[in-house]
């Protein structure tokens, strides 16, 4: 007898829960976008001047988000300082892209005893905490802002190294690239046209996940002192200047600003884990895209 029955996937209807979540992440960034952007058009004060007349006012029509100890404006320094830290966070994330992937390049592309002695140490500086070789690398170099972006940009390309060789390496043998070969193509040629344009979609991914992880290390350099100089406003900085203020019930000095890196790293989250399953055509077949 003829099996009518049809497959579970047939007829499911696609999902809409990661639409909303989407557009949800969309309205977020946008709107942080855009407040940081316009902030000193339609807020135009000066985030690090202090007012020891006004020193940890509660949340009212004037001041949304009340004030710091130092009587600073707690909303309109939380849009600078989170501007500040998501350049931080994506010029960090560019340098461990592109440091990762070189060297994953090199591994993959050379193989032999070079993608030997490249992955050990990639699996030695892995073996270390992240946190503790960047407050290393800061130490050494003195809190800067240069200085936080190349500690981010340090430690968080070993992953990318890894996503770029385990991609030539399973490239290296297609049939397209045999094809290439045969047909008289140099190394350098198949690298750039055959093996390339198949890795920058991963490249162009590892780099946007890798924003919000680079956007919690900086606030957490900055939150231990080793960050951004004290004055220059960030995430990290407010929230280590707010816990002083705990004590005193100002909650706002370092409850808003941490919100606001949740909020915004949480829709960076969720849009490029939405990409991510729609590069992988795996993921792509279950949800039915």
């Amino acid at each position: 007898m003829t099996d009518l029955t049809l497959p579970a996937r047939i007829g499911r209807p696609k999902p809409r829960t990661g639409r909303f979540g989407a557009a949800v992440a969309w309205s977020v960034l946008i709107g942080a976008g855009l407040a940081c952007l316009l902030a000193p058009v339609l807020w135009p004060l000066d985030e690090s001047a202090v007012d020891l007349a006004r020193t940890r006012l509660a949340p009212s029509w004037a001041h949304p988000a009340g004030t710091d100890d130092l009587g600073r404006d707690v909303a309109h320094r939380s849009l600078y300082g989170l501007r500040v830290s998501l350049l931080v966070g994506a010029v960090a994330a560019l340098v461990a892209t592109v440091i990762g992937g070189l060297v994953g390049a090199v591994a993959g592309t050379l193989g032999g005893w070079v993608d030997r002695v490249l992955m050990r140490v990639v699996d030695t500086i892995a073996a270390l905490p992240h946190l503790l070789l960047g407050i290393f690398i800061v130490a050494m170099l003195r809190p800067s802002l240069g200085a936080v972006i190349l500690s981010i940009g340090l430690t968080h390309w070993l992953s990318t190294a890894r996503i770029v060789r385990s991609e030539l390496l399973s490239l290296r043998n297609r049939p397209f690239v045999d094809a290439a070969i045969s047909g008289g193509a140099g190394r350098v040629r198949v690298i750039t046209r055959h093996l390339l344009p198949h890795v920058l979609p991963r490249l162009a991914l590892a780099t946007t996940l890798m924003v919000p992880h680079a956007v919690w290390h900086e606030t957490a350099l900055s939150f231990l002192g080793l960050g951004l100089p004290p004055h220059l406003a960030s995430v990290g900085n407010m929230i280590n200047d707010g816990q002083r203020s705990l004590l005193t019930g100002a909650w706002w000095a370092s409850i808003v600003p941490g919100l606001l890196l949740v909020v915004v790293t949480l829709a960076l989250a969720v849009l490029t884990g939405r990409w991510r399953d729609r590069l992988d055509p795996r993921v792509r077949a279950e949800l039915h895209l």
